[in-house]
């Protein structure tokens, strides 16, 4: 589900939708291919950033369907999935994108969310630097810089904004990602729970449980990528594990780097996530 973000701002790019395009997500199904993709809720009519915040799969796959495979591999590509990380950090792999020929229907429609395509948690931490930097992906490397970052433009600032308010409502109340609230900043971010995929298929009862976002929301300084594997005790939403790592890892990081806190008040006291779909 930390895909969604990424297929949304594609369509934005392409004129296909806007973030108050209303997408019809009941009753909660959609068959395609022989296959039914699911929520966990009928959520009903969503607009485009009510599908990310909560989660919608169904949603997301029919954005995804107002654009063609080529399009979609284009843009995967440019943010760096499928291709060979410049950077030799542990964990930076290749991943896994096929060519977009290949694509049968309910491919993309599961790209939209993440299951058909493989990447690293660095990639995914990369690629959302085209949300951070207004619309570009910047160079990962371990060395600082006294010159600012130009990086490749993947999208215009305009809808790499639209993107970030997105993050931000479904890391607030009515998100999947409210766990992830940080005392004195503001933040956003996508949330995302997969089956773990074992041998050719995947298993039902192992998880993979995500959280990706940045802060401050509205000039970011960081992004935090957190993956946890196989969840043991008892929850394994990304919303309910993987965000409140987040929460902990951009206060003190934030707070490390002398980063003046934007809120001035406490955000919302969250005792329980929401469900998300995956």
């Amino acid at each position: 589900s930390t895909m969604k973000p990424i297929t949304v701002a594609m369509a934005l790019e392409a004129g296909r939708i806007k973030p108050q395009t209303t997408i019809e997500t009941g009753p909660g199904r959609y068959s395609i291919g022989g296959f039914t993709i699911s929520d966990t809720h009928n959520y009903g009519t969503l607009t485009v950033e009510g599908v990310i915040q909560k989660s919608s799969n169904v949603g997301a796959l029919k954005i995804a369907q107002k654009m063609t495979p080529h399009e979609m591999w284009d843009t995967y590509t440019a943010l760096g999935y499928g291709q060979k990380p410049q950077l030799t950090f542990p964990g930076a792999v290749t991943g896994r994108l096929r060519p977009w020929k290949t694509w049968k229907p309910v491919e993309q429609a599961t790209m939209a969310y993440g299951y058909g395509l493989s990447a690293s948690l660095f990639q995914m931490a990369h690629s959302y630097t085209s949300f951070a930097h207004d619309g570009r992906v910047i160079p990962a490397t371990m060395l600082k810089s006294a010159e600012p970052a130009v990086g490749v433009r993947v999208f215009s600032a305009e809808n790499a904004h639209a993107v970030r308010k997105m993050l931000q409502m479904a890391a607030g109340p009515g998100g999947t990602g409210q766990l992830a609230q940080t005392i004195g900043y503001s933040v956003g971010g996508k949330s995302g729970t997969a089956h773990k995929q074992v041998g050719k298929g995947y298993a039902s009862n192992k998880y993979r449980s995500w959280f990706t976002g940045m802060a401050p929301i509205e000039k970011p300084r960081v992004i935090v990528a957190v993956m946890i594997d196989e969840p043991s005790a008892g929850q394994y939403f990304g919303g309910t594990v993987a965000a409140p790592v987040f929460s902990e890892v951009v206060q003190q990081t934030l707070r490390m780097m002398n980063v003046p806190p934007d809120l001035a008040v406490k955000p919302l006291v969250v005792t329980k996530g929401v469900d998300e779909s995956f």
